[in-house]
Parts: structure tokens; C-alpha cells; sequence
């Protein structure tokens, strides 16, 4: 049993017949193909303004990029020191803004505060020329830790780099799945909320290879064109891309999706929050729960064949550290998880 990353699960069915479907006749090469163009269309329905929409094969690449089209190379990228784009990387972002600095904060539960980024702001000095200029804050939703920001918590935010004139980027790798919790819409957890690019996240959603990048004022994606092409992520046969959001997109089959592995994951954590060896280490909002297991849970767990990563115990409470022995444990749940292994990963923690 598998609980390892939402990345394990294979793509939903609807995409792949979807991808099957355009694998048919000629197509216009570099995103003019049918599918991308009505993909766009799509998106800009979904957040219910005119958008610039990027499509893209993986999240690195739409974190990355994005990035460098809103961030000079003396500049400064505020963001949670677990963040996907500070640990998961491989220093992309700093490669493709061509040196930007990432300024990486704490955070409970890898939220940034309004107070810990005004903190942050105030030891980058504003035109001095010794120093980084602070010119993004990226976070992330869900967060690395599977908590959401509210539409509320993500305009404090904004406001408090405001002054400062910081553009605000979303990495969205689980976008899907912070939405279905939330129940806002997508326009309003974005751009309403003060987000100026986006990172849509479908691979981690269903989608076989698909990420997309969503500027909110299609003004200021004129670089993005340019250095997608320059990144290799231009695909000729763009249909390819603009097939799978198709299928994902269609009928909300991607709210479907987010809203299983969520259901899955509240059913994990609901169990553990009754008592037991095991508790939670935070809040579960999404589609991950974050165990803390002591060591004769580790061992039933491995015993019981079911897999899941030891987590950093950094994003902890200050009041509540581990004990001794005790692990971070991260079970991630996805539109293919079984409702059976749920209930056996249950047992196996109960014992």
C-alpha cells in the first residue's frame, strides 16, 4: 500500500481518452492547436477574467518560470523554508531567474504570516545596492504541509508586501484540492485575493504530464513566451498538453478528482483524532495527513507492507516537539486511492 505522493497514481481515465482522442489527424504545432486554444478559453471561464495561460510539463518548470518573468536577478523571492521550490527544486528558480536570491521563512504548518514576511521585508533594505531587492513572495496551496490559506490570510499577504510593490505568486501543485475545501472560487482565492501568477497543478490532479502557468494580467506575461521556448518546454505537439487539461477540465472531472483524495484523507484523520497512539501533527485541509507515530505505530507500519515518507518536524508547533523515537510521518491520498487501504492503514495504526 502506497501512500508515498499523490505522483504515484496513474493519470485519470477521462484524460487519457482524451489524450487518445487527439492523437488523430494534423494539428497546428506550438499550442495553435484546437485543444490548447480551447483550453485558454477554459481558464479564463474558471477565474472569470481575460487570462495569459502557459502550459507546461512539469511543476518545476511552472514554479521556475513563472518566477523568472516577475523577478530581476537582483532580486529577492520570499517564500517558507519547506517550500517545494526552495527543497524539491534542484535550484531551478535561482537557475532560470539567473540568480535570484530565495529568502526562505518559518512557518506553523508551512504558513507565512503577514508578521514573519513584514519581519523578512525589513532587513531588505529598499535600494540598497548591497543587497537583494525583495520583489516576489511565492506560497504555496495547499502548502507542503497540507494546510490552505484562506481567501483572507492570502489578501493579508498581499497587503503586507504591498508597499513594498512585491508581485504575489501561488505555487498550485494542489490547487484542486485546496479549492474543494475551501468552497470559495477560484477567482477568489486568486487574483480577487491579490495573486498575480499562478501554477496550476495537474499532474499531482490526474493528469499524465500537465502543469500550467496563469498570469492575471496578461500585460505582464510578455516574457513568459520567450522563456518557456528558451526552457524547452514549448512543445511542438502542444495538442498533447492542451488534450489532458481538456479532459481534466471538462465537467469539473478536476474538482471530482481533488474532492476523493480529500474525502480519503479526512477519513484518516478523523480516525486518528479519536485517540490513539499516533496524532496528528496538524490540521488535515487537503489531500495529505501529516502523522506524528511513535515507534511501535513505525512498526506495525512497516510490518504491514504500507509505505509513507518521514516528514520534517521543522513546521511543528513550538509547544508540541517530538518525543523521543517519534517520527513526522506524511500520508498522501490521491484520486486513485482505495477506500480498503485507507481502512487497512487505519488498522494497521490502531494495531
Amino acid at each position: 500500500m502506497d501512500f508515498f505522493s499523490d505522483n504515484t497514481a496513474a493519470a485519470s481515465p477521462r484524460v487519457m481518452a482524451a489524450l487518445a482522442a487527439a492523437n488523430a489527424g494534423a494539428a497546428a504545432p506550438y499550442g495553435k492547436d484546437d485543444w490548447t486554444q480551447r483550453v485558454e478559453e477554459r481558464f479564463a471561464a474558471i477565474f472569470e477574467r481575460e487570462v495569459a495561460v502557459f502550459l507546461v510539463l512539469t511543476g518545476t518548470a511552472a514554479n521556475a518560470l513563472a518566477l523568472a518573468s516577475i523577478v530581476k536577478p537582483w532580486g529577492a523571492v520570499l517564500t517558507h523554508e519547506e517550500a517545494h521550490v526552495v527543497e524539491d527544486e534542484c535550484g531551478a528558480p535561482e537557475f532560470f531567474t539567473n540568480g535570484a536570491k530565495l529568502v526562505d521563512l518559518p512557518g506553523t504548518g508551512a504558513k507565512l504570516t503577514p508578521e514573519a514576511v513584514t519581519k523578512a521585508l525589513s532587513h531588505l533594505r529598499a535600494g540598497d545596492f548591497h543587497q537583494v531587492q525583495a520583489q516576489v513572495l511565492t506560497i504555496t496551496q495547499a502548502t507542503e504541509c497540507g494546510t490552505i490559506y484562506t481567501p483572507a490570510e492570502v489578501r493579508a499577504l498581499k497587503e503586507a508586501v504591498t508597499p513594498r510593490g512585491l508581485k504575489l505568486h501561488m505555487d498550485g501543485a494542489r490547487f484542486a484540492n485546496a479549492l474543494v475545501t475551501l468552497g470559495c472560487t477560484p477567482a477568489e482565492i486568486t487574483w480577487k485575493a491579490g495573486v498575480d501568477v499562478l501554477s496550476f497543478g495537474g499532474t499531482k490532479n490526474g493528469a499524465l504530464a500537465a502543469e500550467a502557468v496563469i498570469f492575471f494580467d496578461p500585460a505582464e506575461a510578455e516574457e513568459m513566451k520567450w522563456r518557456r521556448k528558451r526552457a524547452g518546454q514549448t512543445l511542438s505537439k502542444g495538442r498533447v498538453l492542451g488534450a489532458q487539461f481538456e479532459g481534466l477540465l471538462a465537467h469539473d472531472h478536476w474538482l471530482d478528482l481533488a474532492r476523493h483524495a480529500n474525502t480519503r484523507a479526512k477519513r484518516l484523520a478523523d480516525s486518528v483524532a479519536q485517540g490513539g497512539e499516533a496524532r496528528l501533527a496538524w490540521p488535515c485541509q487537503a489531500n495529505e495527513v501529516f502523522l506524528v507515530l511513535p515507534p511501535a505505530v513505525q512498526e506495525r507500519l512497516k510490518t504491514a507492507g504500507i509505505g509513507y515518507y518521514d516528514w520534517s518536524a521543522r513546521s511543528l508547533p513550538p509547544e508540541a516537539p517530538l518525543k523521543e523515537g517519534e517520527v513526522v510521518g506524511r500520508f498522501v491520498m490521491s484520486f486513485a486511492t482505495e477506500a480498503e487501504h485507507v481502512e487497512a492503514l487505519i488498522a494497521a495504526i490502531a494495531g
